[in-house]
């Protein structure tokens, strides 16, 4: 079952009751103008085990602990947004498998050849698919970049990754002048900033779904990052968000900001569709194949992880 995406960006209380998530307004249920059969409509309730991800983006809503405690019961992804509406806390579930000690011991004993084998796979894939973003996009020659994919060593000692992803922001968005990715960057850095927090999410999800820590990664090792193994597998589904931005971009000109609209077409990363071993699938139920394809990396049963393909 495909998981939903809730976003609140007004005033709410958040409250459970039976097992459902419990929405109220009370800029309806204070407005005395209104009859009380109008007000006992307004509450929306909606089946907890239905969630993957909730982002809340406003100053003034109530969520109780109750609340919180099904989320994460329910291996969902609570997201809390700053007053710049961006994405700036993420809480998951302590533990979301059966057999989560195991895995852990198993994740904790990778080998380091293995784990640059992995990023081997991980950088080849990001790669393909942001050639083929390119490919759709621009119809700009990726030659250039189908070779660097090919040629990617085992943990990518000649950073090939970044030699591909400088030539990608270049043609991608060739028609903005002055752009360059990064964080602080002008439009549509902003978009791909948000875009990239929701897929983050989507992963690390996927990861303690699997019974992995979303600490421990495979390449990236910054001591303060609580989630680097969902930043090293993420990668090769940026791509996705790009294309996803870049659609967004050609739709609202260069000076597209995060308006409702543009928040709602982004809360649909979780349900793009992808096509992953030779299927199509949304992105959720795909992340979810490939962070269970690398639990069975790490324990042995696989040699490959198990990417999407543009």
């Amino acid at each position: 079952m495909i998981k939903k995406t809730l976003y609140f960006g007004n005033p709410a209380y958040l409250s459970l009751r039976n097992a459902q998530l419990v929405i109220k307004l009370p800029e309806v249920e204070n407005n005395d103008s209104l009859p009380e059969a109008m007000k006992r409509q307004s509450e929306v309730a909606k089946p907890i085990e239905d969630l993957g991800v909730v982002v809340l983006d406003n100053k003034q809503i109530t969520i109780t602990s109750g609340v919180m405690e099904a989320l994460l019961e329910n291996n969902c992804a609570l997201i809390t947004c700053d007053s710049k509406s961006m994405p700036v806390g993420l809480m998951l579930p302590l533990y979301g498998n059966t057999t989560q000690n195991e895995r852990f011991r198993e994740q904790l004993a990778a080998s380091l050849p293995l784990k640059k084998q992995l990023w081997q796979q991980t950088i080849q894939a990001k790669i393909n698919n942001q050639a083929t973003v390119l490919d759709i996009c621009t119809n700009e020659g990726t030659k250039c970049m189908r070779i660097w994919a090919n040629d990617v060593r085992s943990g990518d000692p000649d950073n090939l990754e970044a030699r591909a992803a400088a030539y990608y922001w270049k043609m991608l968005f060739a028609g903005v002048e002055g752009f360059t990715r990064n964080r602080d960057g002008i439009p549509p850095n902003n978009l791909l900033n948000y875009g990239y927090a929701i897929l983050r999410a989507v992963v690390a999800r996927g990861l303690v779904t699997s019974g992995l820590l979303p600490t421990l990664g495979i390449h990236h090792h910054n001591r303060y990052n609580a989630y680097c193994l969902a930043d090293d597998i993420m990668e090769p589904y940026r791509p996705y968000v790009d294309k996803l931005v870049f659609e967004l971009y050609k739709q609202h000109g260069k000076d597209v900001s995060l308006t409702k609209d543009i928040k709602f077409a982004l809360l649909s990363i979780p349900t793009l569709e992808v096509r992953i071993n030779k299927k199509r699938s949304p992105l959720m139920v795909a992340v979810g194949q490939t962070t269970a394809s690398l639990y069975k990396c790490f324990s042995g049963e696989l040699r490959r992880i198990v990417y999407p393909e543009l």
